[in-house]
């Protein structure tokens, strides 16, 4: 049994697994929202729909939970945990233990902020692991505190600012850390151990998405934790999906391609979209974005050398792409590094302000340092990247690493493992 949240950046890495264990002959079910049953079902997995849970639509999250109408930045993070992976818990908790009785399986592996997963894993004393699409760099000695963005500082100085922001930072993850352990009690289990950190992995296997080299250098990686690459690599995703109806003029393209995209959950595309679309305008570049599935049409008439649509499939595009501008998305972060490309990133909230920081650490991009940039940043942003081969040749190094790790086959072997 897979689990995974009713999103896109979750539920794609998942069902590239998913279709990766169907195709070595398993049975595999997996338990999602409703509005995703239909992609697992075309890898082959059976799919089990959240009924207790509420089945969100990730199109409208405010429809399900009011707070999080109008928030952004750090209050959109905390309402997110608080009302949608704390507060669905249980519930999740309680359709897994129906959807084992009725039929038991043998391992269960879980999306890591689909808390159930442990909960239920924990009531069942089921075998399992976490299958995290998202990123898992945890604190350790060296690494700044997460959620702020912040690169590794050496020295008294830096040590003192990692000590006070880690103060700052941890007042806030206690209130959530308090609030996992009423969850657990709510469900009938006794406190543990886990900090905010950790309480989202299975302490058995968690197979993540992305390399060691993405994170800082760090060697105190607890050895259950396995990076495989990109869950949605190439060979063992389905079908790629149509192409657009101008795809020749990408074919025919004799400059650069800058593929702009804003990722599948903030989709304003004040944000990052229009901004990038009026910093390429007129350049002697080929801008393709990909909106998402629920942006509203762009306002026209668009520069000439912009072509939209709301889904580019990756495996055709990124190989022709030249830089990609981008929110921060891992997943579409880890198929661009996976292609060689480098990045202009624009990180706002939940995990995307990690992920720009470390992207402008490593020096495969840009990292803009905020969610909403203006359009000079991102033409210069644009003209360092395209320019300095230092970027494109740190985002090989980081592809290199990705592609050696497997993805979804390594993802397989090491859950077929866990299961013997």
């Amino acid at each position: 049994m897979l689990t995974a949240m009713p999103f896109a950046g979750h539920a794609r890495p998942v069902r590239a697994v998913a279709g990766e264990l169907v195709r070595r002959g398993h049975d595999v079910r997996v338990y999602t929202g409703r509005s995703y049953t239909a992609l697992f079902e075309e890898v082959g997995a059976r799919t089990v729909p959240w009924d207790a849970a509420p089945d969100v639509d990730e199109r409208d999250l405010a429809a399900t939970f009011p707070r999080m109408r109008g928030r952004k930045g750090f209050r959109q993070v905390l309402v997110n945990l608080e009302d949608l992976f704390l507060g669905t818990a249980p519930a999740q908790a309680r359709d897994l233990e129906r959807a084992h009785a009725a039929e038991p399986w043998d391992l269960l592996a879980g999306d890591p902020m689909a808390l159930g997963t442990r909960l239920a894993a924990e009531r069942l004393g089921s075998r399992w692991a976490t299958v995290s699409p998202i990123a898992v760099w945890l604190p350790g000695p060296g690494i700044p505190p997460t959620g702020l963005g912040l690169t590794p500082a050496d020295g008294p100085l830096g040590r003192a600012r990692d000590r006070v922001l880690g103060a700052a930072a941890g007042a806030g993850t206690r209130v959530l850390a308090r609030r996992y352990q009423a969850t657990r009690r709510r469900v009938g289990l006794p406190a543990d151990a886990e900090t905010f950190a950790t309480m989202w992995y299975s302490p058995q296997l968690v197979v993540a998405a992305g390399s060691p080299g993405l994170d800082y250098p760090r060697s105190d990686l607890p050895g259950h934790i396995r990076f495989v690459g990109d869950l949605t690599d190439d060979g063992a995703a389905p079908s790629p999906g149509p192409l657009p109806d101008w795809w020749d003029d990408v074919q025919r393209a004799t400059v650069p391609v800058v593929h702009v995209t804003q990722g599948t959950a903030s989709v304003d595309p004040r944000d990052l979209v229009l901004p990038a679309v009026e910093a390429l305008a007129g350049r002697e570049v080929f801008v393709v974005v990909g909106l998402g599935h629920r942006t509203p049409p762009l306002p026209g008439p668009l520069p000439a050398n912009v072509r939209v649509a709301p889904m580019v499939p990756y495996p055709h595009l990124l190989p022709r792409t030249d830089v990609v501008v981008t929110n921060g998305g891992y997943g579409g972060v880890l198929q661009a590094l996976r292609h060689d490309v480098p990045l202009v990133v624009a990180g706002g909230d939940l995990d995307k302000p990690e992920i720009a920081a470390r992207i402008g650490w490593h020096g495969a991009g840009v990292n803009l340092r905020t969610g909403r940039p203006r359009p000079a940043a991102i033409a210069a942003a644009y003209d360092a990247v395209s320019t300095d081969p230092r970027y494109r040749a740190t985002a090989a190094r980081l592809g290199a690493e990705l592609r050696a790790l497997g993805g979804t086959r390594a993802a397989a072997d090491l859950l077929e493992a866990h299961l013997r």
